[in-house]
């Protein structure tokens, strides 16, 4: 037959449909695979820009600083400060360097510039103190005569000493000229030093998720930043590579269904086949074959199953450990690996019902610490959740990391401020701290077997996210003025990034029982009760440090004390943190817990804020927060938690840096900057030791008893009376079997006619309690 005589091969209208269709989803396809290829790329080159600008800048700085050290320690710049001729020093210290714009030189003492420290300019006196402290050449970009400038400081010594301190300025372009140069549609870059953008270009929408990978330029608070749209990672995280050849793939075999007649791709497939089957073996004897083949089995008798269920789960998991915002109890008697990893099970299951698939699992430095992390992420893994260990890090931390690591859930393992035998599991779900009833559910899980062991195990990373949490606050905060403090950690998991915090912010620090020992071999870890004080009252006055920081087992609690030996109490550190946010958040709501005292109330109005007493525990506090949208909140026991700036879980460590960031700005001592805060004559946390148990059932049946004429009563958190001189408190605590009690007037004698009056109530319930009071 002719070409001319061949029929045309027909195409089936559904092969064109699905054609259509192939083409189009192909091309939807690659074409989102080209848009991950476009976001990844920026995200690269923006990354790139950062790190060459970074080098670049980094080096200017660096010969530039090597220039000014070489130039101070010329024999002219000494011989003419020992003549007395300062001119001619600073014309020696200028020597042949090109492009400065000033040159001074400053007494040793820099009396006139902390006699007047507006008129002479903080930036430069910070930067001439900085360098005096370092005894080295420090830079900077500072305010000097209405211009940004970028400046040098060093001190300047001879045979006799210290004879003075010199100051170089040059032109801020001078530095930026690398960072403003090609930065690509939709990409952000910045150079940095502490909260203030100097120089900055591209989208500043994006302003503040540049911190991430930020270059730091030496000897310098400088920084460069960078930060382009968030790119998905793609199939494979191949950034598009597989969604488009996907794409291409699709779009050929739809030109394929149209393009290529079907007899002759049938003819093809008929072909592959019949090659395919000569190139295999000769097939093997079916199942049904070899039975049939085979002499049949002689009957034996059946065998009763057995049944190979685990026992049921609740035995070997006691109530008591799921308190009212966290699960906690005692290592070897209520807690043990294989609680923690039903534990993991239990929360794997909730989290698998959310649909939610990875989770951040931080640990403190307690002894039995990383025997019940081991554990505890066994248990999620057999649920199929994807676990990120984090390591031995503060609880803030590992509250962080489901931030930083987009995970949006965590678990810490610690122990919080209980003694060494004590353990237990501080956990965030999908953004949510639990508490009360799902800390219940959890038990109730265990206790009905509801955890299925998932078909795929979850996979385990294990990451370094301490400097990236360093890195996220000192980008933000960095103190005016050098502070120097004692850090007391108390032999806590605090004690290695805490330090390593204040001093990235700009604090000289002196450590104190900051080597990690769960044993906790010099005091509890308890900043809320005085005792555990009195050492770091006693290396602040050794040291004579403006103030003294003690964080708690966990690092997610702060106490203060000062110079003088005086613990500031959390309520009025909350006043202090109350009035600084409320000078950025006029009318925010700012909340504080049942143990608070009475000023606080009145402090939060007269500073524009609106006050809210709530519950005492950390996951209930941060609930109501979340209700409220408060952007600030603290606990008398010492947690704070800022949502302006910060994420609002609680922590001690930033609490810190916050304190210190106030502290730096205001020209007086720490001391008399804490002595305006409102005070009253007060007790610290007074406690009734109980059994297991006990409290709570005590505080229902005071409540049903007690009567206090003349007093507003509060029952949200056991029983608070307030008088209009003071005020008295008794509640259960959630995390130990003990009474707590607060009193605050405003005299002693009131003081003491609150306690006469609790001591009665109190005595009437139950006449055998040892009251501390």
């Amino acid at each position: 037959m002719t070409d001319a005589a061949r029929p045309t091969p027909k195409i089936r209208p559904l092969n064109i449909v699905i054609a259509v269709v192939a083409i189009v989803a192909g091309t939807l396809l690659a074409w989102g695979g080209w848009t991950l290829h476009g976001q990844r790329a920026l995200v690269d080159r923006i990354a790139e820009i950062r790190t060459e600008a970074g080098t670049t800048m980094g080096e200017w700085i660096t010969n530039e600083q090597a220039r000014f050290d070489a130039l101070r320690r010329a024999t002219g710049v000494a011989g003419a400060l020992r003549a007395g001729d300062v001119d001619a020093a600073r014309v020696a210290l200028a020597g042949d360097w090109v492009g400065i714009e000033a040159v001074e030189v400053h007494p040793a003492d820099l009396a006139a510039a902390w006699a007047a420290p507006a008129q002479f300019g903080y930036g430069k006196l910070g930067l001439l103190t900085s360098a005096l402290d370092a005894d080295a050449v420090r830079s900077a970009v500072v305010q000097d005569g209405g211009r940004a400038w970028v400046a040098f400081a060093a001190p300047i010594r001879g045979k006799d000493g210290l004879l003075a301190l010199g100051y170089v300025r040059r032109p801020l372009d001078d530095l930026t000229a690398p960072l403003v140069a090609d930065v690509p549609s939709g990409g952000y870059v910045a150079l940095r030093q502490g909260s203030h953008a100097l120089v900055e270009a591209g989208d500043v929408q994006l302003a503040g998720s540049a911190e991430l990978g930020a270059v730091p330029l030496p000897h310098s608070r400088l920084r460069v930043v960078g930060a382009a749209p968030y790119a998905d990672p793609g199939l494979l995280g191949l950034g598009g590579l597989v969604e488009g050849v996907a794409g291409l793939l699709v779009i050929l075999g739809g030109l394929a269904l149209v393009l290529v007649p079907r007899e002759k791709a049938a003819a093809w497939a008929q072909r592959l086949v019949e090659k395919r089957a000569k190139a295999l073996p000769p097939a093997e004897p079916t199942l049904a074959e070899q039975m049939e083949a085979e002499p049949k089995p002689v009957a034996r008798p059946i065998a009763r199953p057995i049944d190979v269920r685990p026992a049921s789960p609740e035995l070997a998991v006691d109530r008591s450990i799921f308190r009212a915002y966290d699960i906690r109890g005692v290592v070897g008697q209520t807690l043990d690996a294989e609680v923690a990893r039903l534990i993991g099970r239990a929360i794997g299951a909730l989290m698998g019902e959310k649909g939610l698939r990875g989770i951040a699992v931080g640990r403190d430095g307690r002894l039995s610490s990383p025997e019940m992390a081991r554990s505890l992420i066994d248990g999620l893994r057999m649920s199929g959740i994807d676990v990120t260990d984090v390591g031995m890090v503060p609880t803030p931390v590992a509250y962080f990391a489901a931030h930083e690591l987009r995970l949006g859930s965590a678990i810490a393992v610690t122990g919080s401020h209980n003694p060494p035998d004590y353990n237990g599991f501080k956990i965030v779900v999908d953004g949510e701290t639990l508490s009360g009833a799902a800390i219940s559910d959890l038990y109730v899980r265990i206790a009905e077997g509801r955890m299925p062991v998932a078909e795929r195990r979850g996979d385990l990373e294990t990451v370094d996210i301490g400097q990236s949490y360093i890195d996220r606050i000192a980008g933000d905060i960095q103190i005016e003025r050098r502070l120097r403090v004692v850090v007391d950690a108390g032999s806590g998991v605090a004690g290695d990034l805490g330090p390593r915090l204040l001093e990235a912010i700009g604090a000289d620090v002196e450590t104190l029982y900051c080597d990690i020992d769960g044993t906790f071999p010099f005091h509890h870890p308890d900043p809320s009760d005085p005792h555990n004080l009195e050492d770091p009252v006693q290396a602040v006055q050794r040291a004579g440090a403006d103030v003294g920081l003690a964080f708690d087992g966990d690092g997610d609690r702060l106490g203060v004390v000062t110079r003088s030996g005086e613990m500031i109490y959390p309520d009025r550190l909350l006043m202090l943190f109350a009035s600084d946010v409320l000078e950025r958040n006029p009318g925010a709501c700012i909340i504080y817990d049942v143990k608070c005292s009475g000023h606080l109330s009145g402090y939060v109005l007269r500073n524009g804020g609106s006050p809210l007493m709530w519950k005492t525990g950390h996951s209930l506090i941060k609930a109501k927060m979340k209700e409220t949208a408060a952007e600030l909140a603290g606990e008398m026991s010492g947690h704070f938690f800022f949502k302006e700036r910060w994420y609002g879980f609680d922590d001690g460590l930033y609490a810190a840096a916050r304190l210190l960031e106030i502290l730096a700005t205001r020209a007086e001592e720490p001391e008399e900057v804490f002595a305006e805060l409102p005070k009253a004559v007060s007790t610290p946390e007074l406690k009734v030791l109980m059994a297991e148990g006990e409290p709570h059932a005590f505080i229902e049946a005071f409540v049903a008893k007690a009567r206090f004429d003349g007093a507003r009563l509060s029952t949200i958190d056991g029983v608070r009376a307030d008088w209009p001189d003071g005020w008295g408190l008794v509640r259960a605590s959630n995390t130990t079997p003990i009474l707590v009690l607060r009193f605050e007037a405003d005299t002693e004698d009131a003081l003491a006619r609150v306690q006469a009056e609790f001591r009665t109530a109190l005595l009437a319930v139950r006449g055998d309690l040892a009251l501390p009071f």
